[in-house]
């Protein structure tokens, strides 16, 4: 993905549209002394556990492949894997191959992987992660052209969505919405950090932009949708990314407030986080989603993304159980307030 400039005034117009829901206050009982109103506290509707370790192990699962490069068996067995869990988890599963072309040219098989839970609903949810891993370690300073494990960019939003679909399967109170998994294939192989051409943001997230010009069902919709990317590491924070304020500002604040009263204030943290390039841009853009972006930045740190970021120390030494179960428990739980 690549970090994008939002204009300041824009994003401001967005933030104030997009002011949080208060909820209702309640007349307090009569006294013959004063009468006052109290903000009411509405309560979540309750949701399944979210199982961290379960989520840890589908992540390490992934790892445990290989690189989830395009074009190698790792990559290949990975995706029959991701498939098969779906499909024992209840979903209803498609698999949308295509041949992307890589920013110098390379021809990669690519392959999104949809699962879909209650596919009869007309209300659906979208929900997303990209599965594979980058095929050069360009911010690291040593191997820098072999490809990395991607345990945290790519493997953690698949883990997290993964155990969601297992939580919902299991569990006796079902949501109310369909509930539709997507992980899009080939986001990481944008062009390195030493690229002396253009630059250009659309050689990143390039099954995203297939799905949304190509959706796995003919006049497919949904409500909105949540981007998982980066979601794993120890000490992760989650600001509001930019181009999700942008198209989706109500649906940020929504997920968010929704975390701070599950107890994550400290890791969905109310700051403004810059804008990305990343899989909802084509969502929103081509497919015409609201889809929000939940992705680890630091925005007042060089290192945007954490210092693990396209080098080979993305790996399961970085996976946090408290990060997965943050962001699994939220995403849970949105779904169940539906």
């Amino acid at each position: 993905m690549k970090t994008q400039r939002i204009s300041l005034i824009l994003l401001a117009i967005f933030v104030l549209s997009g002011v949080a829901v208060y909820f209702k206050s309640c007349q307090s009982s009569p006294s013959t002394e004063s009468t006052s109103t109290d903000e009411v506290a509405i309560t979540l509707n309750p949701s399944p556990d979210f199982k961290a370790d379960s989520a840890y192990a589908y992540v390490k699962a992934q790892v445990d492949f290989g690189p989830r490069v395009p074009n190698t068996k790792a990559h290949k067995t990975c995706g029959e894997y991701l498939v098969a869990k779906l499909k024992q988890f209840g979903c209803e599963v498609i698999s949308q191959d295509f041949v992307a072309t890589k920013y110098d040219g390379t021809k990669m098989n690519a392959r999104n992987i949809i699962g879909s839970i209650n596919p009869n609903a007309s209300k659906r949810i979208l929900l997303a992660a990209h599965w594979d891993s980058r095929s050069v370690a360009d911010k690291d300073t040593k191997d820098t052209k072999t490809a990395i494990d991607g345990a945290n960019d790519g493997g953690s939003g698949v883990g997290v969505l993964l155990e969601i679909a297992r939580a919902i399967q299991q569990a006796q109170q079902k949501p109310n919405v369909g509930i539709d998994i997507i992980f899009f294939d080939v986001e990481d192989h944008g062009e390195p950090e030493d690229f002396k051409g253009n630059p250009s943001p659309t050689s990143w997230a390039l099954g995203s932009q297939y799905w949304a010009a190509n959706k796995h069902k003919e006049n497919y919709t949904a409500y909105y949708g949540i981007l998982l990317d980066m979601v794993g590491a120890k000490g992760a924070v989650f600001p509001h990314e930019g181009t999700s304020m942008q198209y989706a500002p109500m649906i940020v604040r929504n997920i968010w407030d929704i975390a701070s009263r599950l107890g994550y204030s400290t890791i969905f943290i109310d700051a403004e986080g810059g804008g990305l390039s990343d899989d909802h841009t084509a969502v929103n853009e081509i497919g015409k989603i609201q889809m929000i972006d939940i992705v680890e930045l630091h925005p007042n740190d060089p290192k945007t993304f954490g210092s693990y970021h396209h080098t080979h120390n993305d790996n399961m030494s970085i996976i946090d159980k408290s990060t997965l179960k943050a962001v699994g428990q939220t995403v849970l739980s949105t779904l169940y307030q539906e």
